[in-house]
């Protein structure tokens, strides 16, 4: 692993050369063909080529879930018509007079022609093998050309090399702005990092950079402000290069130094809950709902920011209820409120005596709308954290909590002597606990219905086979039993033989409908790829003899790779 632990540079410098070529552009929009059609009132009506453009990012989207909800299709057709010319905006003023049918059917068909090729087919037909490999060809290059930088003499990849294309945004949960026009991006958007001696990138022809930078104390590449959300967005290192996989391998090492002083910090804020100062017990109780229940902390709000999202610190009466008693339990805080992303926090958990009566305290005499912790800032709480233990934020209690959990899990739940598949369900059941802890919630996968309807199919079948299995073993015993000779016996064998294996192969599909219907509502991947240590898993797969792609998929081995060569089994966080 010397690649991860080579020389250091002086504090803050992250790289002494960068040179690249800068983001790779989506191409412009091709328009329609003249006999697809975009009508109003019934009526075909031929459209500019910027209002066909967003026309389409709508039509693309008339079957998803998005264009039925008012707020949507209110932002889409608010930011349709800016960008209308003026004789367009005089005829198309009622979103539900516009017919954009014609342009979902052409794209829908598009893609099913383009799915139903099967290789072979797309080889016989002359011409359209020569296209996909060209088009293959042309990924190839872009990627060659766009998607690797220099880096103090190493060659890296690039993460995400191109600009995002234009189209409506959807946002995560019950986003405000969903629907909103997410605009082109242009070079004159884009600032440029690179180093002084490098050769600059050149902007495509007619157009110029926003900026050149040459700031070494960043890791970017290049950066724009996207028009939604007004945030910054930026073209970083692939996660498996040497800087990425340093960083990540930081940010673990701090949350293991965690450890070592938690039971203090602990300590501390109980201590806290009775302080004079209530400035004091609610920073206590604070810092209690991020260590106990991985909360965010819950930073001050941007600007022009307008979902109602909140974390720990900016949590309001409204958020919470108490309950001195509820389904048998004692001093239960009921939490109701919408997180990062707009996605919905609900909880309910027994918290300790003195944190229910400090809740009851902070909520006297408030209205709803007044804040839970008004005398707490994100800012007063990170000093705290800083002052406690150097580099300590409430989402490094959050990596800590996170990863021994998974740790904790993984020791209680893993049975030495189950199969491979059972082992594997231990695991994403770990990993589910942690999802949990961490709120890491989707909506069910429009499919899962039907491909658990497959896998009940399949389950079905397979018993049968198993059932005929028995049978047939029954009869090859039975003249066994009769004749006593080789032949007979072998048979039995062979018979026996086929039935465990139709039997373990019966087990791994009742595993796996398991499996997926625990993990219909919960998402596995964010807490996977940020909040777990990977050298946790990594040991647990090199101690039970369980391949590490049944668990990392290859771009996350990849992200990994520093974790896969430092741990062995007896690794412990």
């Amino acid at each position: 692993c010397s690649r991860w632990e080579e020389e250091k540079k002086e504090d803050g410098v992250k790289w002494m050369q960068l040179e690249h070529r800068g983001p790779y552009f989506v191409p412009l929009y091709e328009p329609l063909p003249e006999d697809v059609q975009f009508y109003y009132d019934g009526k075909p009506l031929k459209l500019s080529l910027a209002t066909e453009e967003i026309a389409t990012f709508y039509a693309k989207m008339l079957d998803h879930e998005y264009t039925t909800k008012e707020i949507f299709q209110n932002n889409f057709f608010h930011d349709w018509r800016k960008e209308m010319t003026s004789e367009e905006q005089e005829i198309i003023k009622d979103l539900d007079k516009c017919d954009f049918r014609e342009i979902h059917k052409y794209f829908v068909d598009k893609n099913e022609a383009r799915k139903a090729l099967p290789k072979e087919e797309k080889q016989a037909r002359t011409g359209s093998c020569d296209t996909f490999w060209k088009l293959k060809e042309e990924a190839d290059k872009i990627q060659e050309e766009y998607g690797y930088c220099i880096l103090d003499g190493h060659r890296e990849k690039i993460g995400n090399f191109k600009t995002e294309p234009p189209g409506l945004f959807r946002g995560r949960g019950e986003h405000p702005k969903m629907g909103m026009l997410k605009k082109r991006i242009m070079p004159e958007d884009v600032v440029i990092n690179c180093s002084r001696d490098s050769k600059i990138p050149e902007p495509p022809e007619g157009h110029k950079w926003k900026e050149v930078r040459f700031d070494n104390t960043v890791t970017w590449l290049a950066s724009w402000t996207e028009n939604i959300q007004n945030t910054l967005k930026y073209i970083m290192l692939n996660p498996s290069s040497k800087l990425k996989g340093e960083k990540d391998w930081q940010k673990y090492e701090v949350a293991r130094r965690l450890k070592d002083v938690v039971h203090e910090i602990r300590a501390q804020y109980r201590k806290d809950w009775k302080s004079k100062e209530i400035k004091k017990r609610q920073r206590a109780v604070a810092l209690y709902f991020i260590d106990k229940l991985a909360l965010r902390a819950g930073n001050e709000k941007e600007e022009g920011e307008t979902a109602d999202t909140v974390g720990c610190c900016s949590l309001r009466v409204e958020h919470i209820q108490l309950h001195p008693q509820l389904d048998g339990q004692e001093h239960v805080v009921e939490f109701d409120f919408l997180g990062k992303d707009s996605i919905r926090y609900y909880n309910k958990v027994s918290v300790e005596k003195p944190v229910f009566k400090n809740l009851q305290l902070f909520m006297k005499n408030k209205d709803p709308t007044d804040d839970l912790f008004d005398q707490l800032t994100t800012n007063f709480l990170n000093k705290h954290l800083q002052h406690l233990m150097d580099g300590l934020t409430a989402k490094v209690f959050r990596t800590y909590n996170a990863s021994i959990t998974l740790q904790e899990q993984l020791k209680a739940l893993t049975n030495p002597e189950d199969s491979v598949a059972g082992k594997l369900l231990s695991y994403n059941r770990a990993n589910r606990a942690v999802a949990v802890l961490c709120n890491h919630q989707r909506s069910i996968p429009k499919t899962f219905a039907k491909s658990m309807q497959v896998l009940q199919e399949k389950i079905d079948a397979k018993k049968k086979q198993v059932e005929e299995a028995q049978e047939e073993l029954k009869k090859a015993e039975d003249e066994f039993e009769d004749t006593k000779d080789a032949k007979a016996e072998a048979n039995v064998e062979k018979k026996k033989k086929l039935l465990k294996r139709l039997e373990e192969q019966l087990a791994r599909l009742n595993v796996q409908a398991t499996d997926k219907e625990e993990n219909k509502k919960i998402a596995l991947g964010t807490s996977k790829l940020n909040y777990l240590d990977p050298r946790i898993s990594v040991a647990w797969c090199k101690k039970f003899g369980i391949p590490i792609e049944r668990i990392y998929n290859k771009t996350q081995r990849e992200k990994f790779a520093w974790a896969i060569a430092m741990a062995g089994e007896d690794f412990e966080f």
